[in-house]
Parts: C-alpha cells; structure tokens; sequence
C-alpha cells in the first residue's frame, strides 16, 4: 500500500440510487489515464439504513482497490470523512461526494494546483472560471451563498467556497489534519482548512464544473449548523486557565462594585458626583427611543424645548441599545451596573488575550499585565462615574488588527474588520479612540526607529489596510458623526480650563481608592475623584524604569518606555510646575490644544495611556524572571541555581511591592435621595399636561452641580418632560461647548439662592423675567422638594409666582399651567 498514489474518499449515507454509478466513473476514469495512477476507492458507510453497504461490498469484492468502512450507526459526513481518510495510503487523498456534482474529470485542475506546490486545492464554485450547470432553486442558492459567506468570514477568510464536496489533499498533511479533527458534521470541511492555514500550509481554490443533484442532502440550514459546530469546537478549544483568568476579572470587577450591587436602585456611588444620574438617564433615554422607534441621536427630554444633541454626549449607544430590554425590565441603574461590571471585566480579558497573543506566553505574566491595564488607578477612578473610559474591550482589538495588517497577509481581510471594530468603537467612546490612536502612533513611531527593516516592510500593507478601514468605517459613522458636529444642539469645543493637566506630582503619587492611597492628597493633585487620571505611585514608575534598562535591547521595551514617557508629559497639559518651585514651563500639550477633536479633550487622561504600556511592560519583566531562569535540573551546579532563584524570587517580590499598594478598594456607595412621592406614585400627571408639551420644572433646574431632578424623571419612566439638565451643549453665538443648559435669569437666581440660602426680594424686572422663562419651557408645575435653603427658595417663589406653594407628596408645588 505505500505505492498508492491516489486514495479517493467517498462518504455515503443512503446512497443506494446514486452510489453504484459514482463508483463505475470513478474507476473508469482513473483506469482510462494516459499514465494510470496507482488507486484506492474507500467508500465510508455512515450507518446507511438502504442497500449502499451492499453496493459498496459488490464493489469491493469485484474489484480488491474499491474498500469498504463501515459505520455502525449514523454519525455525519465529518466522523465518514475522518474514518475514510485516516484509513487512507496515497500520496494524495481526494475527497468527492457520492453524487459526483463535480465530475470525476475536474481531478486534472486539482491535481496540477497541487503539482505548483499547494498542500490542498479546493474546488470551487465561486471562483471566476468555474460553470454550473445546473442550479439550484433561486431561494436555496442565495440561502447557501449567504451562510457560506458567514462561514468563510468567520472561518476562512479568503477561500469563497468552503463546502464544495470535492478536495484534493497532500496525503500525510491531509491524515494529520483529519486526525486533529474534531468535528463529526458539515463543519469539519471548514475545521480542516482552518487546520491547514494555521499550520502555514498553501491551499488553492480551484474553479471547477458542477451541477446540482437531485437528492442532495445539504440543505441551506446546513451552515447554521456549521456556525454552530464551529462555535462549539473553538469553546471547547478554550484552556482552563484562561476561561478562569476570564473569572478572576469578573470577580474583581464585582467586587469593586459590591456596594452598589447590594441594592443598584437604591445606592449612589458619592464620587460620583452627578454623572450616575446623567448616566442612567442616558441608557434610559436610549431604552425609551428603541422602543418608540425615535432617533436615538436627539431627544428633547432634557433641555426643552431645545433639547440635547445625545450622539454629542458619549451615550454609549453600542452599549445602551443592546441593554435595552436590561432598562425595560430592571430599570436603568441595573442597566448601567451591568455595562460598567462586565465591560470592566471583558476589557481585562480583552488585554489578557492581546497580551497571550502577541506579547507573551506565560498565562500569568499576561493576567498580571492585563489587570493593570484593566484596573490601575486612573480606570479605578473613572470607574465611579464614566464607563466610557472603562469598557475599553473594543481597543486590544483594534490594536490586534493593526498588527496583522503590517504583516500583510490579509489585508483587504483586515482591513474592512478594522473598519468594522473602529465603527463600533465609536458608539462606545470617541474619546478613549482618540487617546488609543494617539498611543498607538506613539508606540509605532519609536518602533520603526528602533526597527526601520520591520517600519519598511509594514508601511504598504498597513497604509493600505488603513485605507481600506476608514473607507469601511466612514459610511457606517458618517451620518452619527455629522449629527454630532452639525445637527441640533451641536457645539465646537468644551471649555476644561486651565488645570486640566496632570502634577507631576501625580504621577508618582497612590489615588484615594488604591490600597496605599490618601484622599486629601489625591484631592490636591486631580480635579475631582473621577478624574485621578495618573497617581501610579513611584514604586511602579521606579519599577519600569529598572524594566526598561533590564530588557532594553528588546526593540518593543524601547518603543513601549517611550510612548509612556511621552504620554507622561503630554498629560502634563500646555503648561505646568516644577513640583516645589514656582518654575511654570511650558508642556508639549501645547502643540495639540488647539487642534479639532484635541481641544476638546481634557488633557490629563492621556497618562491613562501609560496603563496598559505598564502592564505590558510588567509583563514582559514576570516572564523573563519565570521563564528564563528556570531550567530543567542539571543546568548549572546548584549554586548557579541558586542564584537563578534567588533573582527570580527577588525580581517577583519587586513586582509584587510595586502593584500592591495599587490594588484597588471597593467603591464607595451611599444610600440614594429618595424620590419624592409625588413623582413617584405619578402626582405629577395631575399637573403636567404631557399633550401640550407642558414640562415640569424641578428647584434648582438640574445642571451638572445637581441633577438630581433625572433620578426623578428615569423614575417616573420619561414621562415628563424637563427644562435645564446635565449634558453637554452649546452656549453663545461661537456654540462653544458647555456643561448644561445655556443660563436663563431664573436658572440662575434659583441656584444662588440655594448656594447662598438667602431669599431674594421680588421686584417686577424679575417677575417678568420668571414669567417670560416658564413661557419658553412651556411650564405645568414647578416643583421644590426638601433640601437645604428650602424655605429661602420657597418664600421667593411666592413672591415671583404671586401665589403660594402648595404641599403635595411631599413637595411643595406651584401650578403654573404653560408658564402663565
């Protein structure tokens, strides 16, 4: 048998009609050759209930080159096929259905693919060349073109017919992949070709000649069920450690959360500030647009009649549209603990994965790096407040698809997925995309110093790549992205002021909710507890410094040391101080403040960019001390040994004692304001009349120092609708962005009164003003529930209002019936 030069393969199930026919061209063709080859025919019976064992041993016993496998019962073409070819000896293995819808003769065009130096040729009925000759009904050919366009994208990007039934293999590649198969359906045609392509093996599509059979038992329902068997085979291909890698993230994400999760509708995260409030307002309002089918870019909720421009305000619709049915049973503040807890976690292990993939091997090397970049301290603090900065799972992704483009291989392939993941992104947070990219230009600029071969083999395939994702990406986002920056309630820029930038102080500070952290000096380095955007302690900072000289001759250890020294500074802002000196210098910031999209950017979140450049780093350094000083026993005299442990334990320890202090606290949580019953039991519907567009008016108007009034309105289910609110929006004739409502004379007496606690006398100058503002909002009843400077706001609304508050529900209420 070690002189066959061909083995054809023949999986039959219930083939009676159609076998003893297949089996005659076969020989007839094989024999007929100029040169005929040496043959084997192996039919593989899969548990036939007909007569085609039967015909499959006539054969045999007619001709002793035609065997017979038989199946005890049936188990899919892809245990037939396995059993077939594994049963095989030829140089070559061909692989034919028993209906012959490719004909025997179309072998010759396989066989010179294989001859060019191909493991595998693929007949295919997609390629240019190839003819049908009968069709199949109309229905069932696009069904079929459909699901094999899934598959291949999924699968086999490139090969556009993976589940034509006729293949010619090398045959001891084609037994040591079907001998790693694991799948017994229509999935293992897709299995082997994958198996093939990872192990660098070449293989050719081949157009061939085919024409439907009657009969066929393939069905278009037949690739779902390969995407199924597909799915199946890559969980099973998932190790233990990962998936409880996978686990551990979602833990820790859990356990940072645990206080809220206690009772989400009734804890309040105090660092916070106002943004839970915006936050669950915006996976409401998204909620409430999906199911009435309205533009889920603008909505009139907040700020009316004007309204609020919702894709200007980061409403995370790639997350809040698929948590709408989460928001329609359990209600917002579920919602948004939902998306912040598992988003935090999969980002973990989206850096886990990227770091496996491309960086290093070792499991625990990669989960370490991977929580630091996942839950050091700037993401601790945004995790309080802003899941845009913290579900990041998108960014090792694009990252991953930015590397397989400058290898080229794939580009087209890669690019449009770029496209595709870069669009997403963009319904998730614009801002994080813009300080990835900016990192990732960083890293690629100091590696193609470092390795200019590397920079001049990428820069085509990459510049392609690129341009083939933007062309992806801008039709998906083009119309989202014009409604931004030129539909309603559109604005330019938002003001940040001058203090935006990080101390240097801060970057070698602890947050104040690590393990090592101090409020009061975190509260003197940052803004306000959400935006701590640095504070990774000297330890670390000394940690990767020792890294970097250790491992410089590595080019990525290079290329990484100088994104987060870059990062670093450009965090610093246009301008900053030399810690203990009145020495003001100015910040590299400087050459990108004015520019579109940066100057909108609060400069101090760039440091969140050395994060994972830090874990990658540490990383790095973990493997080199479990890896590279540890050998086999017998490497050294024990004394060499010795000191090999020696510098491994000592080199962990410093790890150790640089993330330590770093390890996040679990957030803190208070018991939220209670709504008051009169929004709650729906009181209100009594005097807002919804029909006429009528709103109701809260004391203060919410804005970004208290908005408290959303909480009332995600409560009562949108059902009101209110002036002033807490959203990014524009302000003056430039439409320069601010936070909140453009002030209105009423807007502001309110607020000085409840910051000052003193009553205002009224005159008639602020009588009509009051009046001409409740006319704009279109106001049904102004609403003043208990809080402090109550009485002071109270005792003036009697007087601008010229009647006096009513107590209902637990509110005092003045019934203003359209604002007259």
């Amino acid at each position: 048998m070690t002189a066959v030069d061909l083995s054809v393969v023949i999986p039959a199930f219930n083939e009676e009609r159609r076998l003893a026919p297949t089996l005659e061209a076969v020989r007839a063709y094989l024999d007929a050759a100029p040169e005929p080859p040496a043959w084997e025919l192996i039919v593989v019976d899969d548990g036939s209930t007909d007569r085609t064992a039967e015909i499959a041993a006539a054969a045999a016993a007619a001709d002793p080159r035609v065997q017979l496998v038989r199946g005890g019962r049936n188990r899919g073409k892809g245990h037939a096929l396995r059993q077939g070819v594994l049963a095989s000896y030829g140089r070559r293995v061909l692989v034919t259905d028993a209906d012959l819808a490719a004909p025997i003769e179309e072998l010759e065009a396989l066989e010179k693919a294989l001859a060019d130096g191909n493991a595998a040729a693929v007949g295919s009925r997609a390629r240019p060349g190839a003819t049908i000759g009968v069709h199949q009904h109309r229905l069932r050919e696009l069904l079929g073109r459909g699901g094999n366009f899934v598959i291949r994208t999924v699968a086999v990007p490139g090969i556009r017919d993976t589940q034509c039934g006729f293949k010619l293999f090398d045959g001891d590649r084609a037994r040591a992949a079907f001998a790693a198969s694991r799948l017994r359906g229509w999935g293992i045609d897709v299995e082997i070709l994958h198996h093939f392509r990872a192990q660098g093996w070449p293989v050719a599509e081949v157009p061939v000649q085919w024409s439907h059979q009657e009969g066929s038992k393939v069905r278009p329902t037949d690739y779902v069920r390969v995407l199924a068997e597909l799915t199946a085979l890559r969980a099973r291909a998932l190790r233990p450690a990962d998936l409880l890698v996978a686990a551990l993230f979602l833990v820790a994400s859990t356990a940072l959360y645990a206080r809220r999760w206690i009772s989400p509708d009734t804890r309040y995260l105090p660092h916070a500030l106002q943004d839970q409030n915006q936050w669950e307002w915006f996976f409401e309002v998204t909620a409430h647009n999906v199911r009435h089918l309205d533009n889920p870019l603008f909505t009139t909720f907040q700020n009316a009649p004007d309204g609020v421009n919702l894709m200007a305000n980061t409403v995370m619709l790639g997350l809040s549209v698929p948590l709408a049915p989460v928001t329609w049973v359990f209600g917002p503040a579920v919602s948004l603990n939902v998306a912040m807890t598992l988003g935090l976690a999969a980002t973990a292990t989206a850096w886990y994965w990227l770091l496996r993939r491309r960086l290093v091997r070792h499991r625990g090397a990669a989960a370490v790096g991977a929580a630091l970049a996942a839950f050091a301290p700037p993401m601790v603090s945004h995790a309080h407040a802003h899941p845009n900065f913290i579900v990041l799972f998108m960014i090792p992704l694009i990252i991953d698809r930015a590397l397989r483009l400058c290898a080229g291989r794939h580009v087209v392939r890669d690019g449009v997925v770029l496209g595709l993941f870069t669009a997403y992104q963009i319904f998730l947070g614009e801002e994080p995309l813009l300080l990835a990219a900016m990192g990732m230009v960083l890293f690629t600029l100091a590696y193609a110093v470092v390795r200019r071969d590397v920079a001049r083999a990428a820069w085509r395939p990459l510049a392609r790549g690129l341009a083939i994702g933007v062309g992806v990406c801008l039709p998906l986002v083009a119309f989202p992205l014009w409604w931004q920056f030129f539909g309603p309630q559109s604005y330019k820029s938002v003001l940040h002021g001058d203090n935006a930038g990080n101390s240097p102080l801060a970057l070698l500070s602890f947050a104040e909710r690590s393990l090592a952290g101090d409020a009061d000096t975190a509260a003197s380095l940052s803004m306000n507890p959400t935006e701590q955007n640095a504070f990774y302690g000297w330890p670390l900072v000394v940690l990767a410094l020792v890294i970097t000289v250790w491992l410089w001759r590595r080019p990525a250890v290079k290329a990484l040391a100088f994104t987060a020294v870059a990062a670093a500074f450009l965090s610093l802002g246009p301008k900053f101080r030399i810690p203990l000196t009145d020495v003001v210098l100015p910040g590299p910031w400087a050459l990108l403040s004015d520019r579109p999209l940066f100057e909108s950017v609060i400069e101090g979140r760039v440091a969140m960019v050395c994060a994972p450049v830090l874990g990658m780093l540490v990383a790095l350094a973990i493997e080199r001390l479990l890896v590279s000083t540890r050998r086999a026993p017998g490497w050294a005299p024990t004394a060499g040994r010795t000191r090999a442990a020696a510098v491994r334990y000592a080199g962990l320890g410093a790890v150790a004692a640089a993330l330590l202090p770093l390890v996040p606290l679990p957030l803190k949580a208070v018991d939220r304001i209670e709504v008051p019953a009169f929004i709650a039991d729906g009181t209100w519907r009594r005097y807002v009349d919804t029909a006429a567009g009528e709103t109701l008016v809260p004391v203060p108007l919410p804005d970004p120092g208290y908005a408290e009034a959303l909480h009332w309105q995600t409560t009562a289910g949108l059902g009101f609708r209110l002036p002033g609110g807490y959203f990014n929006g524009p302000w003056g004739p430039d439409r320069v962005g601010i936070y909140g409502a453009p002030p209105r004379n009423t807007t502001n007496l309110l607020r000085d009164i409840r910051g000052t606690g003193v009553a205002v006398g009224a005159t008639d100058a602020w009588r009509r003003a009051v009046r001409e503002d409740l006319r704009y909002w279109n106001a049904g009843v102004v609403v003043l529930a208990p809080q402090a400077a109550d009485a002071a706001l109270r005792s003036t609304l009697d007087d601008l209002l010229g009647q006096r508050g009513k107590w209902v529900d637990g509110v005092w209420i003045w019934d203003v019936q359209g604002g007259s």
